[in-house]
């Protein structure tokens, strides 16, 4: 059985962040070890082939997309932390580096098919919500009532520590884009003797939140371009759940194969490395606001699961958003009552930009950055573009 299995390795605690030149030197380590790979034992004559692997290397570290076929789930992930463990160890560049993640990720959906599946009078009931409260149900006569409170305020306690220490990531924009008040402000809100603005703290839960959702975001992604890649499909054909690209507008849906899936992966990475190195100005074209959208999703899904999502940080990231969005037309392509009106060319006579598929990749001006891979042909001749300024 083939198994997709996450590793995220970071480069040693302390250390300056990896620049362009280091980060292609890493690729190249990564992926050549990898090459050198053919299959892997394991205990009881159990063994591995090593079928793919992904790397991205950000700033920071790398995120790797290795695909077994192993035996088990579990044989799976051990042995490809060993493998990459092996592969960091060989290189005095990377030695001290640390595999900080080797997991296999199941999809909710995914999961769910395999619980149906169960028989007998101990199975799940069908019904996700009905088969949570049974999970949570307190035994009668023990306190376990208590103990699942009190576990669930560990883990939002310790996610709050968490998305706090991974806010100052988020480089290209301070408290100010998520509504925190300046000093002038807050001296006249304290003379008025009212609150005014969002608070440091939940602001820094936002931006931890944008931090961590960067990785959900590259992450799914990746895995759902495997899914198109593997079974030569597209998003509108396919049977099989996909985690973000079925969230894009419907009417494009038969045109979301693996070759476009892979223009919006390295659209979403060229956004998100500008948040988290500084250089961010402005959002580049359409497939960056819908990278966005998605960044956003994950961000506030993030702080709803861990009981962080309060009218502070919702506050949070709605200022962020309307800071950085700097109109919100794409929205139209989820209205399917304006289906068509993304096509028309007279669009732009009123200073608003067509937003039919073929331009999602294309710079709304010469001053946008748009990734050279995503670029199409016309897009890089400037034969199509949008008139925004």
């Amino acid at each position: 059985m083939t198994h997709v299995v996450t590793v995220d390795i970071r480069i040693p605690a302390g250390a300056q962040e990896m620049d362009a030149l280091q980060r292609a030197g890493a690729v190249s380590l990564l992926e050549l070890g990898f090459a050198s790979i053919d299959g892997i034992e394991g205990p009881d004559d159990m063994e591995a082939d090593l079928l793919d692997s992904i790397v991205a290397v950000y700033p920071g570290g790398a995120l790797l997309k290795v695909f077994v076929d192993a035996p088990s789930l579990e044989f799976a992930e051990d042995a490809v932390r060993s493998v990459v463990g092996e592969l960091l160890e060989r290189s005095d560049l990377l030695s001290e580096w640390t595999v900080d993640r080797c997991e296999v990720e199941l999809h909710p959906e995914l999961a769910k098919e395999s619980l149906d599946a169960a028989d007998g009078p101990d199975a799940p009931p069908d019904d996700p919500a009905s088969r949570r409260a049974r999970h949570t149900q307190p035994v009668a006569g023990s306190d376990s009532e208590s103990w699942i409170e009190a576990d669930q305020a560990a883990e939002s306690a310790a996610m709050r520590i968490t998305l706090r220490s991974m806010a100052g990531g988020l480089k290209s924009f301070g408290p100010e884009m998520f509504g925190v008040a300046g000093e002038e402000d807050r001296e006249e809100a304290e003379e008025d003797a009212f609150d005014f603005g969002v608070s440091a703290e939940d602001a820094g839960l936002a931006a931890g939140a944008l931090v961590h959702g960067t990785h959900l975001l590259v992450d799914e992604l990746f895995q759902d371009l495997q899914t198109l890649a593997q079974h030569r499909t597209t998003v509108a054909e396919s049977e099989r759940p996909f985690w973000l690209l079925e969230e894009l507008p419907d009417r494009y849906a038969l045109q979301y194969n693996a070759a476009f899936a892979r223009r919006f992966l390295v659209t979403a990475i060229a956004l998100t490395t500008r948040f988290t190195n500084g250089s961010f100005q402005q959002l580049s074209c359409v497939a960056e606001e819908l990278s966005l959208r998605f960044l956003l999703g994950q961000a506030k899904s993030t702080l709803d699961m861990y009981g962080l999502l309060d009218s502070g940080t919702s506050s949070a990231l709605d200022c962020f958003a309307d800071q950085v969005y700097e109109d919100m037309d794409h929205e139209w392509l989820y209205d399917d009552a304006t289906d068509g009106i993304d096509e028309d060319p007279a669009l732009a006579h009123m200073g608003i930009a067509p937003m039919s598929i073929k331009s999602w990749f294309t710079p709304f001006n010469e001053g946008r950055y748009v990734h050279p891979y995503a670029l199409d042909v016309q897009a890089s001749s400037g034969e199509e573009g949008g008139s925004r300024e």
